[in-house]
Parts: structure tokens; C-alpha cells; sequence
């Protein structure tokens, strides 16, 4: 079933007559010594540490605004929070917004930068509107579950050029220093062209779906939907995509960002979830340029052998990130040495500096580019079809209900089948 992506109404017509009476002060950076005013949306466990992190990422920056779906999220964000920041929390009643239209009401609240932390299926228009709005933007891994998401990001990350806005990704890894350097040693050819590579996400359930007995009396399928976020494709794009992305995105690190030529993939469902339709396992085989392959498998399944960890296969040596340090072994060998830093830190850190010094930050290309990878694994397999970059590209098929309200119906679309889902 085709859905296409809900909007809110009048929000285009807010934000041009804002853009119109001039544009934002942190629009041309922020002079020391004056606050940076932090809003949330998305107040689960991610989007508080983001929230930590951002305050302390600099000594003006204060949180002042929060948005999320549920009263009982907020509170128990804001209490951490606290604990925190201390006198760094500003966020007065007024500016705690509750419902689907919470996002909107944050970016009007004054605020100069958003953290996007929503279940990944509302980010695409959530960040056009940051954007829009002239608001600087940390957005959550990944961008979007679907490809109309995708390409929407891409357009919102250009118009983030344009304003000289800086946009900085979830992909945290890019931002840890001892992998930054395991990538340098293999972009200069310390292991030699790369012949294959492979990494594993083998991990428990993130979220369970529960019980369907467990659903309270009179809950509408949007909201038990967004509540159980993570078991549902729409919401979060699925394993493979939400999860196991930051596997897929050292991938395309390791290609330098260069896309693939095409996928066929592996997945399903081994442990029933009653309710949900997202698989538990993906192992995914991409072609590269010069017959070079990528591997990607993860699996969300208890009980099993659990593994976070890259080998990379080059002409003259190996590489494997893993549990233990970085290291290299063949023609030449490398161990990295360095200090290991907070690399959820880091990202924040790099982002606020970036708006103190006027120089932007813009991630939009690649966190795009890793999303799309992720889905393009994600449609080879629900499909069971060789999958081009060029096709998952230009996918048509919008998964994201339209006009999303929370209290409508929405049947669940069934889990998929190989061999009888189509592309589209």
C-alpha cells in the first residue's frame, strides 16, 4: 500500500512570512558569550543524551524548549536533565509541547538550534521545517525510511547550505577519533584497494513489541503505532535500516561516500511479534565498482551470538574494528594507539563550534547516501530482487501515512514477502 507523506497545514505559509521579517541571528554566527538556545524534539532516552550532550558541548548553550508525543516522556527527560545541566534547563511550561504538532510550536518558540531525536519516519519533514525556519539542526540517524525521504532530505541539506545553516548526523562513528583514523590509514592504501568488506550488527531486540492483550482500552492504531515505534517499518524504517545503519554507514565510508551498483539481500522474521511487521535478521551482499563486494548482516534476536565489528579485506593486508583497538595487519602493520574519545560528545561538540565560528557543518549528503544504502539492502530483501542504486533511488513508494492524526486508524501492513512484495 502507497502512503505518502502527511504534512501541516499553513506551516509553509508561517515560515515564509517569518523568513520575510529577516533572518535569524544565529543565521551569521554566535558571538561568545551569547546563549545558544537548545530546543528537543523527541524526549526518549536518545534524544536526552543528545540534550546532554548539547549542553555540554558549550558553556552558553541552554535548553528551552521541548516537544514530544507524551507529558510522561517530557518529565522524565527534563528530571535527567536536570540532574545534568542544572541551571542549564530553562524550559519553562509554556515551552514543553505535547502532540504531533509539538515540532512546529519548538521551532517557533524562539530557539536556535533543534535536536531531532522522533522515531525516524518523521524526520524528513521535521528537518524541512528546521531548516525553513533558519534554525540549525542535529538530526538523528537515519534521515528518513523511505526513498521519497530521502530525496526530500537531500533538498532540505542544499537549502542548509544555502542559508549557511550547519546540519550535523547521528553517524556517530564519523565523529570517533580512533575509527577516523582506522578510515585515514585505509583511504592513503595502507591495506591496499579494498577487495571485500564485512561487518556485522548482531544484537538483542531493541524494543519488544508487547502483547497486543497489553494495548489500552480505547488506544488508536497511531497511537499504539508510535508508542511501539520501533516495530514498525514505517516508523523505523526497520532493523536493518534503523539499527544497523551505522554499520552501513562505515560501508559507504569505506567508499568514500561513492554509492554501490546494485543489492540482493536475505531477511525475516525467526521470533513472531504479534502486531509489528519488521524483520529480526538481514544479510545483505552489495556490488561495488570492479566486482568489489560489501557485506552487511545484523540480527535482533536473544540468545544468540552477539557481534559489533568491520573486517575489511584489501590487497595488501586486513583490517578489523572491533571490540578491541583498531588494527591493520599484512604489508604493513598498524595499531591505533590514541585515546578513545566520547564520540556522541564529539558530534555535538563539532556543531556547536561550528556556529560560534560561522564555519557550517553540513552532513546532508552522506547521511542521505548511508540511509539510502540502508534501504536499498531493506527493499532487495522484502522484495527478494537485485536491487540498482539507480532503482532504490528513484523508488516511488512513500510509507509514511498521510495527514497523520493520533487518534486514526491504521491498519498494519502485512510483513513481506519475498518472491510476492513488489517494487515500487
Amino acid at each position: 500500500m502507497e502512503r505518502k507523506l502527511f504534512t501541516s497545514e499553513g506551516r509553509r505559509d508561517f515560515l515564509k512570512a517569518a523568513i520575510a521579517t529577516g533572518m535569524p541571528a544565529l543565521l551569521q554566527g554566535a558571538p561568545a558569550g551569547q546563549a545558544i538556545k537548545v530546543g528537543l524534539v523527541g524526549c526518549g532516552g536518545r534524544g536526552t543524551g543528545a540534550a546532554s550532550q548539547a549542553l555540554k558541548a558549550d558553556d552558553y548553550s541552554e535548553l528551552t524548549a521541548v516537544a514530544d508525543v507524551a507529558q510522561e516522556n517530557i518529565d522524565s527527560c527534563l528530571s535527567t536533565l536536570q540532574r545534568v545541566g542544572k541551571d542549564k534547563v530553562k524550559v519553562e511550561k509554556k515551552n514543553q509541547f505535547v502532540g504531533l504538532d509539538a515540532f512546529q510550536k519548538l521551532i517557533d518558540s524562539g530557539v536556535d538550534v533543534v535536536l531531532l531525536a522522533t522515531p525516524p519516519g518523521f524526520r524528513p519533514m521535521m528537518l524541512r521545517a528546521v531548516i525553513e525556519a533558519g534554525k540549525h539542526c542535529f538530526c538523528e540517524k537515519p534521515i528518513a525510511v523511505d526513498a521519497p525521504g530521502v530525496r526530500d532530505v537531500l533538498k532540505t541539506a542544499a537549502l542548509a547550505k544555502e542559508k549557511n545553516l550547519t546540519l550535523v548526523s547521528g553517524f556517530c562513528w564519523r565523529y570517533s577519533n580512533h575509527i577516523k583514523a582506522t578510515f585515514e590509514e585505509i583511504h592513503k592504501g595502507t591495506i591496499g584497494d579494498i577487495r571485500a568488506y564485512y561487518a556485522t550488527y548482531y544484537t538483542n531486540p531493541v524494543k519488544p513489541m508487547p502483547a497486543a492483550s497489553t494495548r489500552p482500552a480505547g488506544m488508536s492504531d497511531a497511537e499504539w503505532q508510535i508508542r511501539n515505534w520501533y516495530n514498525f517499518c514505517w516508523t523505523c524504517g526497520d532493523s536493518l535500516v534503523e539499527q544497523a545503519v551505522h554499520s552501513v554507514d562505515k560501508v559507504a565510508w569505506a567508499f568514500k561516500d561513492q554509492p554501490p551498483v546494485s543489492c540482493v539481500a536475505n531477511g525475516g522474521r525467526q521470533i513472531p511479534a504479534e502486531g509489528g511487521n519488521i524483520y529480526d535478521h538481514f544479510s545483505v551482499n552489495y556490488l561495488y565498482p570492479n566486482n568489489v563486494r560489501a557485506f552487511v548482516s545484523n540480527r535482533q534476536i536473544p540468545g544468540c551470538y552477539n557481534e559489533n565489528s568491520d573486517y575489511v579485506l584489501g590487497s595488501k593486508g586486513t583490517c578489523l574494528i572491533g571490540r578491541a583497538k583498531p588494527r591493520i595487519e599484512g604489508e604493513t602493520n598498524w595499531t591505533y594507539n590514541g585515546p578513545s574519545n566520547d564520540m556522541y560528545q564529539a558530534e555535538h561538540d563539532a556543531m556547536f563550534a561550528a556556529i560560534r565560528k560561522n564555519q557550517p557543518i553540513n552532513n546532508g549528503v552522506r547521511m542521505a547516501t548511508s540511509t539510502m544504502l540502508a534501504i536499498m539492502g531493506r527493499m532487495a530483501a522484502y522484495t527478494g530482487q537485485q536491487i540498482t542504486w539507480d532503482q532504490a533511488m528513484n523508488s516511488t513508494l512513500s510509507i509514511v501515512p498521510q495527514n497523520l492524526k493520533w487518534d486514526m486508524s491504521l491498519p498494519v501492513d502485512p510483513m513481506p514477502m519475498p518472491g510476492v512484495t513488489k517494487f515500487i
